[in-house]
């Protein structure tokens, strides 16, 4: 049995927890698009600077239990895909579901969307005069 040659090994993102990871978040920087809200924040602390973490929400508006936790896999599995590539250590990112398109939404267009999100999100803001 031979196994299948893989590239090189990404670093999966961390998972949010914390509440207060979340409010920090929502405080920062964000991006729509039709399937879901990006927000973003480049932490100042120095614990795990290097790391890439990310955290998933949907509210009730997005369905019941089972309408929640399918549009939350959907964002799980595009942010697996994505953020390994495109994520910046010493970020946190939330991907928060929208009611009636995360759960149904084409996969591909949700992978460009995020793309795009981050691009979106890490580019600098212009000064106000």
């Amino acid at each position: 049995m031979t196994e299948a040659p893989s590239g090189p090994s990404l670093p999966r993102p961390q998972i949010l927890r914390k509440r207060a990871d979340f409010l920090r978040a929502a405080r920062a920087g964000r991006a729509h698009t039709d399937a879901f809200t990006l927000q973003a924040r480049q932490r100042n602390d120095d614990s795990a600077a290097g790391l890439v973490r990310v955290g998933y929400t949907c509210s009730k508006k997005v369905g019941n239990a089972v309408a929640r936790n399918r549009a939350k896999r959907r964002l799980r599995a595009v942010a697996a895909e994505v953020l390994p590539r495109l994520g910046r250590p010493g970020w946190d990112y939330v991907l928060i579901g929208r009611p009636g398109a995360t759960a149904v939404h084409p996969y591909e267009a949700m992978l460009r969307d995020l793309a795009r999100a981050l691009e979106k999100v890490h580019r600098p803001r212009e000064q106000k005069r």
